[in-house]
């Protein structure tokens, strides 16, 4: 006698997004490092100097801001960005092209290892998306921040 395999069902996890219509008086177009910079600024507020977070800038083909997304919050020290995640909203979002960011607590703006590494993951995963990662900031409590894009590190 042979047996039928069951009927699958498809079940897939969802990410949920909240749309609604962003407006920001600094900036709508982001046309340089400080324009993101800025901008950023107003969607952290208060946090930058408490727990390192990582976040993504939604643009479209005009390099207007569509969204931004919170992708992860660590320590003091560390977050963790997975390429992944960034990319599944981007996708939701239909951007198509982001910058990514994140804090550092210390003041410290200079990139570590592991920051450089995830900038190179995810212009290669942007690259097969088609949607081009244009910066990857650094931003520090005291205003100043570290622009990979400006320093001809989006390679």
């Amino acid at each position: 006698m042979k047996t039928q395999l069951p009927l699958f069902k498809t079940f897939v996890r969802e990410l949920r997004m909240n749309y609604g219509v962003v407006s920001y008086t600094n900036c709508n177009k982001v046309s340089s490092s400080l324009d993101a910079s800025n901008i950023l600024r107003d969607v952290w507020g208060s946090d930058l100097s408490h727990r390192e977070a990582f976040y993504i800038l939604c643009l479209n083909r005009a390099n207007k801001v569509i969204g931004y997304a919170l992708i992860s919050i660590g320590g003091i020290s560390g977050t963790v960005a997975d390429p992944k995640v960034i990319f599944s909203t981007a996708l939701l979002a239909n951007a198509s092209s982001i910058i990514l960011a994140h804090n550092h607590p210390s003041g410290n703006h200079e990139p570590s290892q592991a920051d450089i590494a995830l900038t190179k993951k995810a212009i290669q995963a942007g690259s097969l998306l088609d949607i081009q990662v244009l910066d990857h900031l650094i931003i520090t409590p005291d205003g100043t921040y570290f622009s990979f894009a400006d320093e001809n590190l989006m390679s």
